[in-house]
């Protein structure tokens, strides 16, 4: 220690046998036990663990409190137990310094310079408060009375506990560029357009897929009750959705197209609603109803009353051009996009993510989905744009989503123009390794393997043979090409007016 820092060492230990002394000084009690117990719960990072453990119960930006002050807490204890108290070996106090009754016994072995427990203690609530200041308050002071414990012990010199604290707190900063603050998400914005209002549903077509997640035998009369005036269509299992839902846009007098299923059956309609200049109402009728939730009619409440109201807006639509079959004999299909498309693994990605979310919460269900899909799966060669990439995921938005990373959200405006394109690519070598550690470390919208662009026309094409592309939630498989674009406030819909 010496060698290192020169006639530093003479000027501490002064300054540390005093600050002892003025310990020693104080009058006994319960606080002994006190910091001897706080201290004990602290070895090995028991105490973080455990207040780590709770917060992992309480869901949102907590859980990811709780993550980053576990990285934290594992960066700071091993840079102190493996660098530091190598490089710098210093004695610990020894009992004569301390009145007996609150020596710790047995005396750690291990270098005294610098304090880990100081070091876990500080880089855990920093690491917290970093994500959720509140939290971080609340830890401080036991953060503190577990490093001022490490002197009212006689486990450490106070020096010891000052230079341990400073490595926590570098190790929560450091950790924090690893795990980065997500921006605030933009405003909910909506650009309002007149639409016919639909009391009891008068002038109301609603097409009902009995393939929707939601459908029960009761769903048509359900719906009737509530828009007593409107037409409503059951399609049938083997019926064909496409046909059946533009025989009711085709209506005589219709005013506006309802539908009730899935984000695929509602792509169709929104396709059939633009074609006959129609507004659209998106009814809860999915498993997972994400254009439905984006436009505010998530519950069939809000639903009617929007419709009642006439309160609607503009959306984009998405055009998808796909082309199949024999290359001699190429066969080429137009459909809709409302929401999104992939190709590569990104679908098995969000089914484990929307199995664990009910008890994960989204945040951490998404890593965890991540790494169980990226563990065994395999990238795909595609030329997007001309350009050659080994990719694990291509996702497509219709829209920009949020947050930026490998599990978007939400989607705040639904007409800003563009499609939102993100690849995460296996160029890089130990693409795998880097992969699972921009998941692990909540880095992966800054990593180097994360592509993240806009765009209005995208063309992809399998570098050999076809591919399995999947839009709204569709799979289809054979895919040699496939070009999306974007059609500016192509679609009316009914949603409610933003709060103000």
């Amino acid at each position: 220690m010496r060698s290192i820092l020169g006639r530093t060492p003479h000027r501490l230990e002064r300054l540390d046998r005093r600050l002892v002394q003025s310990v020693s000084s104080l009058p006994g009690g319960s606080h002994d036990d006190f910091f001897r117990r706080l201290s004990a719960a602290a070895n090995n990072g028991k105490l973080w663990l455990g207040v780590a453990a709770v917060m992992a119960l309480l869901p949102g930006r907590t859980r990811r409190a709780a993550l980053h002050g576990v990285l934290a807490q594992g960066v700071a204890s091993a840079v102190t137990n493996l660098v530091f108290k190598t490089l710098l070996p210093r004695a610990r106090p020894l009992p004569e310094h301390l009145p007996v009754f609150r020596f710790v016994h047995p005396q750690p072995t291990s270098s005294s310079m610098p304090s880990g427990h100081s070091a876990s203690a500080a880089a855990f609530a920093l690491g917290v408060g970093l994500v959720q200041p509140a939290l971080g308050a609340a830890l401080a002071p036991v953060a503190a009375g577990v490093a001022y414990s490490r002197v009212h012990t006689g486990a450490h010199w106070p020096s010891d506990v000052f230079f341990g604290s400073a490595i926590g707190a570098g190790a929560a900063l450091v950790t924090r560029r690893w795990w980065p603050v997500r921006p605030p998400f933009p405003a909910l914005r909506r650009t309002p357009v007149e639409a016919a209002a639909l009391p009891g549903g008068e002038g109301l077509g609603i097409a009902v897929n009995t393939l929707g997640g939601s459908y029960a035998d009761e769903t048509a009369a359900a719906l009737q009750e509530v828009f007593p005036k409107a037409y409503i269509h059951e399609i049938s299992p083997d019926g064909e959705v496409e046909a059946e839902i533009e025989a009711v846009a085709a209506r005589p007098g219709l005013k506006a197209l309802g539908v009730w299923g899935g984000d695929g059956t509602v792509g169709t309609a929104a396709a059939a609603a633009a074609a006959h200049a129609l507004p659209l109402l998106v009814l809860p009728g999915g498993t997972l109803n994400h254009f439905a939730r984006d436009a505010g009619t998530g519950t069939l409440r809000a639903a009617v009353d929007a419709a009642a109201a006439g309160d609607a807006a503009r959306a984009d639509l998405g055009r998808v051009t796909v082309e199949r079959g024999l290359p001699e004999h190429p066969e080429r299909l137009e459909l809709p996009m409302l929401n999104t498309a992939s190709i590569g693994l990104y679908p098995n990605l969000v089914r484990r993510r929307e199995q664990l979310q009910p008890a994960l919460g989204k945040p951490l269900a998404g890593v965890v989905a991540m790494f169980r899909t990226f563990a065994a799966g395999t990238p795909s060669t595609l030329v997007v744009d001309g350009v050659r990439h080994k990719l694990w995921i291509l996702y497509v938005g219709r829209g920009r989503y949020y947050p930026r990373d490998h599990a978007p959200l939400v989607r705040p405006v639904l007409d800003d123009g563009v499609l939102d394109l993100r690849m995460i690519t296996a160029d890089e070598s130990f693409a795998r390794v880097r992969l699972l550690w921009a998941v692990l470390t909540g880095t992966v919208a800054s990593s180097r393997i994360t592509h993240l662009s806009e765009a209005r026309r995208v063309r992809v094409e399998p570098a050999a043979g076809t591919m399995v592309l999947a839009v709204d939630g569709e799979v289809m498989p054979g895919v040699r090409a496939v070009e999306f674009s974007v059609e500016p406030r192509g679609l009316v819909y009914y949603c409610p007016p933003p709060e103000s």
